[in-house]
């Protein structure tokens, strides 16, 4: 039960813990404030991995982004190949004027095209001046933080490990190509001190000919040695006579 004057006694005793504490002041500009690592400041953008799929702007409850592009034909990779067609970014703008800062642009985009910054001096006292265009998003990338780091007993993600897999599995079909080139070679190649067969080349620096002059007058040589060594050899050359 409740006795007349009791809310004004609370709401003075409120008051009076409030004045015995000391009062914190932000010195802000002069002290930057200790943001949250997930703060959302302003939105940056990647452009390299943009791929103008319009995802984002149809996304936008408040219909605050502005995209722009244009088609243009890419020649063929390969000749006899066919030639394609690609999206070419040339208008990405976001009005912050508009901006509710869901992050739902964020969410939907499949390539990681935007990301949260947690700058928020971007305050302009024109207020056509706080529609951002790509230029100015990009510059808002630098400011972006580095992502967490992933848990050590996280489970591997299906691309890594898909990707790992495929290189793994390209690596060991090189090497057993490989492998089997050299073992085809080692068969082919002749062995030591075997004599090359008809109709092969001789090898590089031997003449076919000068060896046939050589055997031939080695064996002329051997021959006189021989006649020397005979006892029934006459001491002067008389057969004649």
């Amino acid at each position: 039960m409740s006795f007349p004057g009791s809310g004004l006694a609370k709401g003075l005793a409120v008051t009076l813990r409030t004045m015995t504490k000391r009062s914190v002041t932000a010195q802000y500009p002069d002290v930057q404030p200790d943001l949250a690592p997930r703060t959302r400041g302003v939105i940056g953008l990647f452009e390299e991995n943009c791929t103008v799929c319009m995802l984002c702007a149809r996304e936008c409850p408040d219909w605050c982004i502005y995209i722009d592009s244009h088609k243009e034909t890419v020649p063929p990779a390969a000749p006899g190949g066919r030639e394609r067609s690609r999206n070419v970014l040339d208008r990405f703008a976001i009005d912050f004027a508009l901006c509710m800062y869901c992050g739902i642009c964020i969410e939907v985009c499949p390539f990681d095209a935007l990301f949260w910054s947690p700058e928020f001096e971007y305050a302009e006292t024109d207020i056509r001046d706080l529609t951002h265009e790509r230029d100015k998003l990009r510059e808002w990338m630098w400011t972006v933080p580095e992502p967490p780091a992933l848990d050590p007993a996280a489970e591997e993600p299906k691309e890594l490990a898909a990707a790992r897999k495929a290189a793994d599995k390209l690596a060991a079909q090189q090497q057993a190509e490989a492998e089997a080139e050299a073992e085809a070679a080692r068969a082919q190649g002749p062995t030591a001190g075997q004599e090359p067969t008809a109709g092969q080349e001789p090898a590089a620096g031997q003449d076919p000919a000068a060896d046939q002059a050589g055997a031939a007058g080695q064996a002329g040589a051997a021959d006189q040695a021989t006649d020397r060594n005979r006892p029934d050899r006459p001491d002067t050359p008389e057969e004649g006579q």
